[in-house]
């Protein structure tokens, strides 16, 4: 499936279900692979606020800031991330967002 069919799909659920963190999500992240980085934030920003520990969500709002270069923005996304990323024993994603953070200038 496209990213353009995947996000008509999710724009669709989401007007059957409104504030569905989960729509906003999958409709934030097919906008993300899309390129559409400022469109994909205001949908995953949504997410984060209905569930305020999503590690992946607070980290794909990380990668939007890198798109808008904001690195500060960024750098406390990945930090608040690895926060999750810890207390919910994700090794993979806390070795992602450790080489991330390693990788921003500052």
């Amino acid at each position: 499936m496209t990213n353009e069919a995947l996000i008509e799909r999710y724009q669709a659920l989401l007007q059957q279900r409104p504030g569905d963190e989960l729509a906003l999500f999958s409709l934030g992240k097919a906008l993300f692979d899309a390129g559409r980085f400022a469109e994909a934030e205001a949908h995953l920003r949504q997410a984060l606020d209905a569930k305020p520990d999503w590690m992946v969500v607070a980290m794909l709002l990380a990668k939007c800031a890198l798109h808008r270069g904001d690195q500060t923005a960024a750098r406390q996304l990945y930090e608040d991330a690895l926060g999750f990323a810890i207390a919910q024993h994700h090794e993979g994603p806390e070795a992602e967002i450790r080489h991330a953070l390693e990788h921003l200038p500052g």
